[in-house]
C-alpha cells in the first residue's frame, strides 16, 4: 500500500490548485476571445431617429379629434365672433372617446384644443373666449383635463394641437404681443396636464387673414423645455412634418428626411418636397399623413363617414409607404363620437388584423447575397422572418460593390397559399437606407419600388402561389438592413 508523506501531500494539494486555476483562466480566456470574435453591427447612415420619433413611427394609426366652437356652428373655420354660450356639448363623455380608440387598437390621441377661431377648451387665462364663460358645466368644465385624465386611464398617450392662426384674439397681429400670448398658451397646456407625447402646429391661415410673424423656433424652444421627450409636428418639423395633403396619401417614393433649411411652415409651393421627402437629407423629420373619417374635419350631421375600402386603400398609401396616419373622428354636438363612425374604425383595425395576423414568409428557408457574420451570426438572413423590428438581416459591406446589388432569397415551402401583399421594413434605427429595389417570384417581377423605411406594402393585381420570392436591392445609402419581409394576403383587394 502506498503512502505518501505530509510533504507529499502538501505538493499533490497544490498542483491541483495549479491546475484548476489554469483551467479557470484557460476558460475566461476562451470566453473573453469568443466574445470579441462576435461580429459587430454595421455603423448607421445618418442622419437617424430619436428614441421618441422610433416609438411614434411604430404606432402607425393615430386618432385626431376636432371638437370645438365649429361643431355647434356646422362650419369648419369660424369667425371668432361666435359667442361662447354657444358651446354646451351635454353628453360629453371623453371616456367613450378613448373607448372608440382602444377598439381602434390606437394608443395616442390628439385634441384640437384650440382651432382659428381662437376658442379654448380649456379655462385659459388669457382670454376670455374659451370654456370658463360657457354654460357647460356653469363655467367650471375642461375638456383637455377630461381628455387626458380618460387617456391615461388607458394607457393611451395624449397630443394637442394649438392653432397659430386666431381669428378672436385682439392682439393677433401685433408681432410681440401675440407671441407672448401664444406662448403663455403654450405654458399653460405643457404645465398641467401631464406628459403630452405630440403638439401640432398648423401652417394654415386665411388668404385675407392679417399679417402674423409668428416666432417658431422660440415656440419650439419653450416646448422642449417643458416637455423634452415631446414630438412636435408642423410643415417643417423639427420632429415631424406633414405629408403636404389632407387626403392621407404619402408620396411612392417617401423618405423621412429632410433639408431643414428647405422648409418654411405654410408655404403652398413645398408639398411636393413634403410628400416625397429628400434623399439628401440632412434632418431626420418622417411625414405624417392626416386626414378625417368624413369629408369635413368637423361634426356636420349630413356627413358620412368613408367606406372601408375608402380607409383600407389611405392605409396603404400612408403607413405602407412609410408615414403615420393621423385619422380624425370629430365628436358630434353631444360631445359624443357618433356611433357609425366607431364601427368603421373597428371594421378598418378588424380588416388590418385579418391582412397582416397570417405571413406567409413565416417557415421559409432563407439565404442572401451575403450575411454579415454568416449563417449563425446575429445579422442573418432568417431575421426578417422573425417578427422582432429590432433584429435585422445585414449583408457584407463588400457585397453589392460589383453593381449587381444585395439581395435575399425565402423559398416557401407551402405553395398552396396565396398572397397578394408583399410587406418590406428597414431597421429604421439605422438609418432610411434603400432608393430601388424589385421583388421577383420564382423569377418573374412583381414589384418595382424605391423607398421602403418603417413600412412598405405592395398590393399586387392577383394572388399569387410562387415559391421563390427575392427581393433584389439595386440602390441604396450603404448596405441595406432589413427587419422583415412579410407575405400576406389581402381578402379586401379586388382584382
Amino acid at each position: 500500500m502506498l503512502s505518501l508523506r505530509p510533504s507529499q501531500c502538501t505538493q499533490v494539494v497544490t498542483n491541483m490548485n495549479n491546475l484548476v486555476t489554469f483551467c479557470l483562466v484557460s476558460l475566461l480566456y476562451q470566453i473573453q476571445f469568443s466574445q470579441s470574435l462576435l461580429t459587430t453591427p454595421p455603423l448607421p447612415v445618418s442622419p437617424t431617429p430619436s428614441y421618441s420619433q422610433l416609438k411614434w413611427q411604430r404606432l402607425e394609426i393615430i386618432m385626431f379629434f376636432h371638437f370645438g366652437m365649429n361643431t355647434f356652428t356646422d362650419s369648419e373655420w369660424g369667425t371668432g365672433e361666435e359667442n361662447p354660450s354657444i358651446f354646451n356639448p351635454t353628453h360629453l363623455d371623453t371616456n367613450q372617446w378613448m373607448e372608440a380608440a382602444v377598439e381602434a387598437g390606437v394608443s395616442l390621441v390628439v385634441l384640437v384644443a384650440k382651432h382659428h377661431d381662437g376658442f379654448c377648451l380649456w379655462p385659459t387665462q388669457y382670454t376670455d373666449h374659451s370654456v370658463k364663460w360657457s354654460p357647460w358645466k356653469e363655467g367650471k368644465g375642461d375638456v383637455l383635463k377630461e381628455f387626458v385624465d380618460a387617456a391615461q386611464a388607458r394607457g393611451i398617450d395624449a397630443g394637442i394641437y394649438l392653432s397659430p392662426w386666431d381669428r378672436h384674439e385682439r392682439t393677433y397681429g401685433l408681432e410681440v404681443a401675440y407671441n407672448e400670448y401664444y406662448l403663455g398658451q403654450l405654458h399653460e397646456l405643457l404645465t398641467r396636464y401631464g406628459s403630452i407625447q405630440e403638439i401640432w402646429f398648423d401652417g394654415a391661415k386665411g388668404k385675407n387673414a392679417t399679417n402674423m410673424t409668428y416666432h417658431f423656433q422660440e415656440w419650439f424652444q419653450t416646448v422642449k423645455q417643458l416637455q423634452p421627450s415631446i414630438n412636435i409636428f408642423s410643415d417643417a418639423g423639427p420632429d415631424i412634418r406633414w405629408v403636404g395633403d389632407e387626403a392621407g396619401s404619402a408620396g411612392s417614393t417617401c423618405w423621412s428626411t429632410v433639408n431643414h433649411t428647405h422648409l418654411k411652415i405654410g408655404d403652398a409651393s413645398l408639398e411636393k418636397y413634403l410628400n416625397t421627402g429628400d434623399p439628401h437629407g440632412t434632418d431626420w423629420v418622417p411625414p405624417e399623413c392626416d386626414v378625417s373619417i368624413r369629408p369635413g374635419w368637423f361634426w356636420h350631421k349630413n356627413e358620412a363617414a368613408k367606406s372601408l375600402r375608402q380607409l383600407l386603400n389611405i392605409y396603404y398609401r400612408s403607413v405602407g409607404r412609410n408615414c403615420v396616419l393621423l385619422i380624425n373622428v370629430p365628436p358630434n354636438s353631444t360631445g359624443l363620437v357618433s356611433e357609425a363612425d366607431i364601427i368603421r374604425m373597428k371594421e378598418l383595425h378588424q380588416a388590418i388584423q385579418t391582412i397582416f395576423s397570417i405571413d406567409m414568409a413565416k417557415g421559409s428557408e432563407t439565404k442572401a447575397s451575403s450575411q454579415r457574420g454568416g449563417t449563425t451570426g446575429s445579422f442573418r438572413a432568417s431575421n426578417v422572418i422573425d417578427g422582432n423590428e429590432d433584429t435585422y438581416w445585414a449583408p457584407e459591406e463588400r457585397d453589392g460593390g460589383d453593381g449587381q446589388g444585395y439581395w435575399i432569397e425565402l423559398c416557401r415551402f407551402d405553395v398552396n397559399t396565396p398572397f397578394n401583399v408583399v410587406r418590406l421594413q428597414e431597421a429604421i434605427q439605422m438609418g432610411q437606407r434603400i432608393k430601388q429595389y424589385e421583388v421577383l417570384v420564382d423569377g418573374i417581377v412583381v414589384v418595382n419600388g424605391t423607398t421602403v423605411g418603417h413600412k412598405r406594402l405592395h398590393r399586387l393585381k392577383w394572388p399569387v402561389f410562387g415559391r421563390v420570392i427575392r427581393v433584389w436591392i439595386k440602390e441604396s445609402r450603404g448596405p441595406p438592413l432589413l427587419s422583415a419581409v412579410g407575405l400576406h394576403f389581402d381578402p379586401f383587394r379586388k382584382g
